[in-house]
């Protein structure tokens, strides 16, 4: 579902990191740059009375909860403070909507208001990596992943903390409108197009060697980015970084907080969605581009990383001729 109607759900104690950055992806015209039109909303239990936000904000409401029926996609900030009381009009109002098929979304700290509503019962969510035992020992029926920047599980998608939830809310444009529209985002807010969600919280701070050994990945990546279209093993990689491949798998994990394969893989599945929505290259063309050698191979990693097909991904994401941000 092309999720355009999108509703920020208000009340006092949300964060105003969490509330700029849904306004920052959703609030701002881009049509220009081929992203489609979005209708964003604050909704609040009274549309009448500014929200205070830390930090000598407010917040103005401009809708009702009613409108969250009218919502392609609904957003629950992160909260200061997990203990503090929600209103049960707002915790209603969330579960009518993830009953009406409607996709949730919280950010941060805000898994905690999904969680009191119920809505994570029984499912896998994540939060801040410094709440997560919290969240877990509170609500036992929830799996909590301590370590995923984000996880969806039905139609619930919840998110770490601050600079995660600009992640997450990427993903939920990608998901909804393709790769190209969600970098087209990122480009605009000057932030990477794509972290996988299961990619670690943090990192350890790094050392003088760990930083040396970073700038050797660095060019590892950039490198395989640019040859894409070329066969890489650890081993290759390893190669091109000067280190032994078991060295450069514990440092590419230590420093990206995913595996090298992983990484790539990831990557060769969004160069491909970008040709699939760009160009008419036919699907093996696209697939040798991509790096993966084969259509066989791409549709398999599709099913897996995207739980569609090349061709019906094509199908749902390709830009109309000559509106393609490429031809621009």
């Amino acid at each position: 579902m092309r999720q355009q109607r999108i509703a920020l759900v208000s009340f006092p104690g949300i964060r105003a990191f969490d509330v700029s950055v849904i306004t920052e992806v959703w609030g701002g015209d881009r049509t220009p740059r081929g992203v489609p039109p979005f209708e964003l909303r604050r909704v609040a239990a009274d549309p009448t009375t500014p929200i205070p936000i830390r930090g000598g904000l407010t917040l103005t409401p401009d809708r009702s909860l009613d409108w969250l029926t009218e919502a392609d996609l609904v957003l629950v900030p992160g909260i200061e403070n997990p203990d503090a009381d929600v209103p049960e009009a707002v915790l209603d109002a969330l579960r009518t909507a993830h009953t009406s098929g409607t996709p949730v979304a919280s950010l941060c700290a805000g898994a905690f208001v999904l969680a009191r509503a119920g809505l994570l019962d029984g499912r896998r969510a994540v939060t801040h990596w410094h709440l997560a035992q919290t969240l877990a020992t509170r609500h036992p029926l929830i799996t909590v992943e301590p370590d995923a920047l984000f996880v969806e599980d039905s139609g619930i998608w919840t998110s770490a903390g601050t600079a995660a939830g600009i992640d997450l809310c990427l993903q939920l444009v990608r998901t909804a409108h393709g790769a190209e529209t969600a970098a087209t985002i990122a480009r605009s807010m000057v932030t990477a197009p794509f972290r996988t969600g299961t990619q670690a919280q943090f990192i350890e701070h790094p050392t003088p060697r760990a930083d040396r050994d970073e700038d050797a990945l660095a060019a590892v990546r950039a490198h395989a980015l640019a040859h894409l279209d070329e066969p890489h093993t650890v081993a290759s990689l390893a190669a091109h970084a000067g280190m032994s491949p078991r060295t450069f798998a514990r440092h590419f994990q230590a420093t990206t907080g995913t595996t090298p394969l992983h990484w790539l893989i990831t990557q060769r599945v969004a160069a491909a969605q970008k040709l699939l929505e760009l160009t008419d290259h036919p699907l093996p063309e696209v697939a040798r581009r991509a790096g993966f050698g084969s259509e066989v191979t791409m549709r398999q990693h599709f099913a897996s990383h995207l739980a569609t097909s090349p061709r019906d991904y094509r199908s749902a994401f390709r830009h109309p001729a000559g509106n393609s941000p490429i031809a621009r």
